[in-house]
């Protein structure tokens, strides 16, 4: 174990340095094979496993989940989401926030990515929160958390890697996700009502003339703003649908949810040209390739792992310290939140389950049930400091707020997650509930 212990602080410290996670486990996962087994054996061991994960036929659902995501943002309905959530809660103190958290919500669900919904719901929502004299810790806070609810709402990218590496069915992680992921909502709008209730400098009414403005939106406006969402409303319908009812697999879903993305955005008015087709696809393969990358990398590091037989060491510990099933989910997720301070939420999942899932499946743990624990742990890193990934996505957009500040807002929605977190971890049926339903 030794060995092991000695190429993940070797990660730790490339990444620290600025490395990306992909290039610093691919490093360290080629030069330990070369110590270990010499250099021919490393190029041999390194070539193999990028080949056979690369004809991999299950990876194709992430380009076209993501695909599909760019096509969605790419169609502006981030607008019309927010506008269709203000038009329901506009008129209560702290509305616009409110609608931010179900505008996320309802972009999440079309796009798969906490980052590309930071960063679009900080440019939609951000101007309207300070027409109105929304706190910057309140407006900043609550995009960034909102954000995180990309990974649960399915589809999510995570999920699917997750269900790979972990050998777990796609659909019924999905599934997993919709119960929890709506806690989080809650949860989050909680947050912003006592918010407003304890701050209400923080959260003025805007939806009235007291200020001597007109209102956010229009009643017409608000129709149309509801109208143009229905086709939204439909894919996410016809893509988790087809997949829960058994209809297509995930792989054919993500096909029909990147066409249905982009008839959607061609009749709203975008990718009518040449070069918008050509600036979506490039996005496309930059996000794609990135993420492979990482996966890549940290799938060969994680091979010379199991060749040390750590993911083994560990499973007989955990037998000779008598820990529970429960206890060691615990532990997991300790450990998570921990590397959720260092690590992007990807390689989190693949440097983390690959180990442990050995003594994961000797407990006899639902497997259904960690990755949705999983992937709340991963949330909470995304507004955790040090990295905190979409709180530097949220600062990169909105610069007028310092990064102290946005950090300071996302706080109470880190207790509000890590109240969820709990509760998905002593009441398992939440995660469970609606995949049982299928299987039986």
């Amino acid at each position: 174990m030794t060995a092991s212990l000695i190429a993940f602080a070797a990660v730790l410290a490339l990444c620290f340095v600025g490395i990306k996670v992909g290039f610093a486990t691919l490093f360290v996962g080629f030069v330990a094979f070369g110590l270990a087994r010499g250099w021919d054996a490393a190029f041999a061991v390194v070539g193999q496993q990028v080949l056979e994960d690369s004809m991999n036929y299950n990876l194709s659902v992430i380009p076209l989940f993501i695909l599909m995501g760019v096509f969605i943002h790419r169609s502006g309905v981030s607008t019309d989401l927010y506008n269709a959530a203000h038009a329901g809660l506009g008129r209560i103190r702290g509305g616009l926030a409110h609608s931010t958290v179900l505008a996320c919500a309802g972009f999440s669900a079309v796009c798969g990515s906490s980052l590309a919904t930071a960063a679009t719901m900080s440019k939609v929502a951000m101007p309207s929160m300070n027409r109105y004299g929304y706190s910057g810790a309140l407006s900043t806070g609550t995009i960034a958390a909102g954000g995180t609810l990309g990974i649960m709402i399915p589809p999510s990218v995570p999920l699917v890697i997750y269900g790979i590496i972990a050998e777990q069915d796609i659909g019924l992680l999905f599934m997993a996700g919709i119960l929890p992921g709506i806690v989080l909502v809650l949860s989050f709008l909680v947050v912003v009502s006592i918010w407003a209730r304890l701050s209400p400098s923080s959260t003025p009414m805007q939806a009235s003339d007291d200020q001597g403005g007109a209102p956010l939106i229009d009643d017409e406006a608000s129709k149309n703003a509801m109208r143009a969402v229905i086709p939204i409303i439909a894919l996410f319908v016809l893509v988790l649908g087809g997949i829960y009812g058994r209809i297509f697999t995930p792989t054919e879903a993500s096909g029909i949810g990147a066409v249905g993305a982009a008839l959607i955005s061609m009749s709203r008015g975008h990718l009518r040209s040449v070069e918008e087709w050509k600036e979506a696809l490039v996005e496309t393969g930059s996000t794609t390739a990135s993420l492979f990358v990482v996966f890549f990398g940290t799938l060969v590091f994680t091979k010379y792992i199991t060749l040390t037989g750590m993911p083994f060491d560990l499973m007989f510990l955990f037998e000779d310290l008598g820990l529970t099933a429960f206890q060691l989910v615990c532990a997991i997720a300790i450990i998570a939140l921990i590397m959720g301070m260092v690590f992007e939420a990807i390689g989190i999942l693949l440097l983390l389950v690959p180990v442990f899932l050995p003594a994961l499946n000797a407990a006899e743990v639902d497997l259904i049930w960690f990755g949705i624990v999983v992937v709340i742990v991963i949330e909470l890193g995304l507004i955790t400091p040090p990295i905190g990934m979409n709180v530097f996505v949220v600062n990169a957009v909105v610069p007028t707020v310092p990064l102290r500040q946005i950090f300071k807002g996302v706080l109470p929605f880190v207790v509000a997650m890590l109240a969820v977190l709990v509760f998905t971890l002593f009441v398992p049926g939440i995660a469970t509930f609606l995949p049982s339903l299928a299987a039986g």
